[in-house]
């Protein structure tokens, strides 16, 4: 019951924080998963992959309930969606065969690195400038690839780095957010499916699916689903620029902090 509980209250916090700040729950997600999961028998060679992988399946729930709400509104522009799946597709999967290779330590270090640079990008608040000329469809493959396994590989659904890519592109920044929501069902379903079975024979806790450990992923789910519609009631009374910011500055201090650990600095 007490698991239970604590997987519920994680997921409440997801929900709040990604309907109030408009950032997908796979930064704060993955982070609560390393101190929640030793408590459930996940062993430490696993923990990382088992935290990425099951950050990865609830995306692939809170993703589509994100999409269908931008699409009501007109805001995903299906055409970039098809141009960057195939791409998107093929790194998210990729990303699981790569971390199975990594260890827990090493794949700690690469989502250190991702919080550090997603709080600079959360803090300044800037999209790069739109290229002069469209890059060439196998160009777009090849960094779309990158962006599903980059996320893949830090457990997010992708929005981070979909919208800057969708603005060099020339999509109009109205639309970015919707079209990126979109994006994300593909990184996840393609990322959890990797996970799930580069996963198969790991000597993971009962009630798990590779490196899925089920009991978290339903119990943040559950609790995310609930809570998100609270969290964008909020950021009408809040002034979300600046939680923002404070956001920005706490996904830093995260970073730092994992990565120091696993240097065995701090």
């Amino acid at each position: 019951m007490m698991e239970w509980m604590l997987y519920l209250a994680a997921g409440a916090l997801a929900g709040v924080m990604a309907g109030l700040l408009g950032i997908g729950g796979g930064f704060i997600i993955v982070p609560v998963m390393l101190f929640l999961l030793p408590l459930s028998g996940v062993s430490d060679v696993y923990l990382m992959h088992a935290a990425i992988g099951t950050s990865l399946a609830t995306i692939c729930v809170t993703s589509v309930v994100s999409f269908r709400a931008h699409h009501s509104r007109g805001s995903v522009d299906w055409p970039y969606v098809k141009l960057l799946a195939p791409g998107i597709l093929v790194g998210a999967f990729l990303s699981g065969v790569v971390a199975d290779f990594l260890s827990s330590s090493v794949l700690a270090v690469i989502f250190a690195l991702g919080a550090v640079l997603m709080a600079i990008q959360i803090w300044l608040a800037k999209q790069p400038e739109q290229a002069p000329d469209k890059p060439s469809r196998s160009a777009v493959f090849i960094t779309a690839a990158a962006i599903g396994c980059g996320s893949g590989l830090v457990g997010i659904g992708g929005g981070s780095l979909v919208v800057p890519y969708l603005h060099y592109l020339g999509e109009k920044i109205t639309r970015c957010v919707g079209t990126a929501a979109a994006c994300g069902l593909p990184i996840a379903l393609a990322g959890t499916s990797s996970y799930v079975v580069m996963g198969w024979d790991a000597r993971m806790p009962d009630f798990s699916f590779g490196y899925i450990y089920l009991p978290g992923f339903l119990g943040i789910i559950i609790a995310s689903s609930l809570t998100a519609p609270l969290g964008v009631k909020l950021a009408h009374k809040l002034p979300a620029q600046k939680l923002k910011k404070v956001f920005a500055v706490f996904l830093f201090l995260v970073g730092i902090h994992i990565a120091l650990k696993q240097l065995n600095i701090f």
